[in-house]
């Protein structure tokens, strides 16, 4: 019996936190057992024991967890339009690797401004009409929209300090 085990590397942005994940391929093409160990960086940790994989018990949920508020509008523009708050769009797609990174950033940053500003995510495969609309040529995009229009905007993944940081630094010097 073979077993193959995949695993990508991510940095964490926790250095001081890195998890390392061990793997061992057993070989049946000798009489007697063969492991031999890889290590790759995970976001988060797995204990291998004789049960299998599990998650690590140890780990400490840090931040409250985010439910998305599903909202149904006739358009975009309505959404924007009824917002009491500036809106921060997220254009991204989901093949595209930095826009996944940011996925928990987001959430971060939604629970931290909860109450100066709403997060909204846009698929542009989905609707290309309003990527079109607003210029999307790189992923991830953000812009913030105030009272229905752009306010600001920026491309690129970023930690969850630096986005809080352009985002109230954008909000104090526009207003």
């Amino acid at each position: 019996m073979a077993v193959s085990v995949s695993t990508s590397s991510i940095p964490s942005l926790n250095s001081d936190r890195s998890n390392r994940f061990a793997t061992s391929a057993i070989s049946s093409s000798s009489p007697g057992l063969r492991l031999s160990s890889y290590s790759s960086s995970l976001l988060f940790p797995l204990r291998i024991g004789t049960g299998g994989l599990s998650s690590s018990s140890r780990r400490k949920r840090i931040l409250p967890v985010v439910k998305a508020k599903k909202q149904t509008f006739s358009s975009f523009d309505d959404l924007l339009a009824k917002s009491d708050k500036p809106v921060l769009v997220d254009f991204y797609a989901t093949w595209c690797g930095p826009c996944q990174f940011m996925v928990p950033i987001l959430n971060e940053v939604s629970a931290s401004l909860n109450d100066k500003i709403q997060v909204v995510k846009i698929d542009t495969e989905k609707y290309p009409s309003i990527a079109n609309k607003y210029n999307i040529e790189a992923l991830p995009t953000f812009i913030i929209f105030k009272d229905a229009k752009p306010f600001d905007r920026f491309e690129g993944a970023m930690t969850a300090a630096q986005l809080i940081q352009r985002i109230e630094d954008a909000l104090k010097i526009k207003q």
